[in-house]
């Protein structure tokens, strides 16, 4: 990532040239992924309300997608980016199996985050061999925009595998759960944002996520040959 100073223009205006098409992309295939599968398993509501598309303009929530990422650039010096977009509509009650398919569907979420991350990085891996032409400007380029939306899918996939609802960790847990278990995670939901809040400000939520997105950090930069 290009280095950024305080409130820098030009920086933030670097940093976000790098981060902006893995970020939307990383966040809007997300939401896009829980409708498709939703669909395939029996609920077209998402696909109704058109949103299964990658038009990032229907899935844009001004303050998670816009606010919150610029922000935390600029206050990590462009070293950090997080945010998140509009939830895309499922109703389970129309999916054929909705215990079982409701695992499915929330799991699809983190995987697609996955298969982002693991495409980012064979393509740093081509430009490592290959390069763009004679262009090492835009090669440079590429290579970060590559790194960024390898950290930005880990970063991702591993927060929304949490088992805490309403994140999609705690909807597959809800799903795996015999029916006591799914109603105790039902009544902790309304909370369960408030609950990430706390973890993150007492250091517990780094400490739990810390080792699992290094280790896919890892494996996706020897992917792409940063070991």
């Amino acid at each position: 990532m290009p280095p950024m100073s305080g409130l820098d223009v030009e920086g933030l205006l670097q940093v976000l040239s790098v981060a902006l098409i893995p970020g939307i992309f990383a966040i809007t295939l997300h939401e896009v992924s829980h409708g498709w599968v939703a669909k395939q398993l029996g609920d077209p509501t998402a696909y109704m309300l058109g949103r299964l598309t990658i038009n990032p303009l229907k899935h844009v929530d001004l303050l998670g997608t816009v606010i919150v990422p610029i922000a935390l650039l600029l206050l990590s010096n462009g070293s950090m980016a997080f945010g998140w977009a509009k939830p895309v509509p499922v109703a389970f009650r129309n999916l054929r199996h909705p215990k079982r398919d409701m695992v499915l569907v929330a799991a699809a979420g983190p995987v697609s985050n996955f298969i982002m991350g693991m495409a980012w990085a064979l393509l740093a891996a081509a430009l490592t061999t290959t390069g763009v032409g004679a262009s090492a400007a835009l090669t440079a380029w590429l290579f970060n925009m590559c790194v960024f939306g390898i950290q930005i899918n880990v970063i991702l996939a591993v927060f929304n595998l949490l088992p805490i609802p309403p994140l999609d960790g705690g909807r597959v847990l809800a799903g795996l759960l015999p029916r006591e278990g799914s109603n105790l995670l039902e009544r902790i939901e309304p909370f369960g944002l408030m609950i990430v809040v706390l973890l993150m400000a007492t250091g517990v939520l780094g400490s739990i996520l810390d080792p699992l997105r290094g280790f896919f950090l890892k494996f996706f930069f020897n992917l792409a040959g940063l070991a």
